[in-house]
């Protein structure tokens, strides 16, 4: 089965007070490029979105970068017109949709929620009881992810098809771990 996966990276860092994907973690990298080395140890296929002002401070750390003009559409606009370039790809079987600002995530995570995808189902990866990321969506549901509007991301997709969706119980705080603030940053990578 071929993956992929969708690096969302066009939020508006308000709450962090600069580009937060951009900030360094306590080994050198910045949140982006940890993300990235995470996700693309279990697929190479990855597309990062981002905003035509994030685009020059991060194209040099990745290997497929798009920018999405009306970014500020919020992250469920952001998600579909990530999908539709999935879709002209036309070769994929499930994809994982992950975020840029979730830099502790464990690689065996990925792993693990892309074995669990099959081309009609949903993975959600679920930590002490609760929904985090990345999800997974099979290649039948990519054409209900490029409707998408606004800043839900894809749990409308989620809701809307229930009897498909897989929990997955992981062993990684980290799927709930996004960064909003410096605090969180200093918190997570203190535990990491």
């Amino acid at each position: 089965m071929r993956q992929g996966a969708i690096v969302l990276a066009a939020g508006y860092s308000n709450r962090f007070g600069s580009v937060k994907i951009c900030a360094r973690l306590n080994n050198g990298r910045t949140v982006l490029q940890q993300t990235l080395a995470n996700v693309r140890s279990f697929t190479p296929h990855t597309i990062v979105i981002t905003r035509p002002d994030i685009f020059p401070l991060i194209v040099d750390d990745c290997p497929y970068v798009e920018v999405f003009e009306d970014a500020e559409k919020g992250m469920g606009a952001t998600l579909a017109y990530g999908m539709r370039l999935i879709l002209e790809q036309g070769d994929l079987d499930g994809c994982l949709v992950c975020l840029a600002d979730m830099p502790f995530i464990k690689p065996e995570t990925y792993r693990k929620v892309g074995e669990a995808l099959n081309f009609d189902n949903i993975v959600v990866p679920y930590f002490a009881g609760r929904a985090g990321n990345p999800a997974g969506f099979g290649a039948c549901h990519f054409l209900s992810l490029t409707s998408l509007t606004g800043d839900r991301g894809g749990r409308a997709v989620i809701r809307q098809n229930p009897d498909v969706v897989v929990k997955l119980e992981v062993d990684d705080p980290a799927v709930l771990q996004d960064i909003d603030t410096p605090d969180d940053l200093s918190r997570y990578d203190s535990t990491s």
